[in-house]
């Protein structure tokens, strides 16, 4: 049994039409191969974007309480 589930797609049509056209040129076996592997593309690309946003996000959290620390001992004085 496949953990693969059904799921209702809205698409434009210029965007089924290449995708039959893609299928008719034997580039993939059916749309449904073609969508999934559309859909795998964006998110391994989609999960690198985030991870990297999310690192610099960190880094830059970093970076303010690190001025932050200075800025309060440079007050003490």
């Amino acid at each position: 049994m496949s953990d693969n589930e059904r799921i209702n797609v809205r698409l434009p049509k210029s965007f089924l039409d290449r995708i039959d056209f893609l299928v008719e040129m034997d580039d993939f076996p059916s749309r449904s191969e073609a969508i999934r592997t559309a859909v795998r593309d964006m998110l391994y690309y989609r999960v690198d974007l985030v991870a990297e946003k999310v690192e610099k996000m960190a880094e830059q959290e970093q970076k303010m309480a690190k001025a932050k620390a200075v800025r309060e001992e440079y007050l003490k004085k």
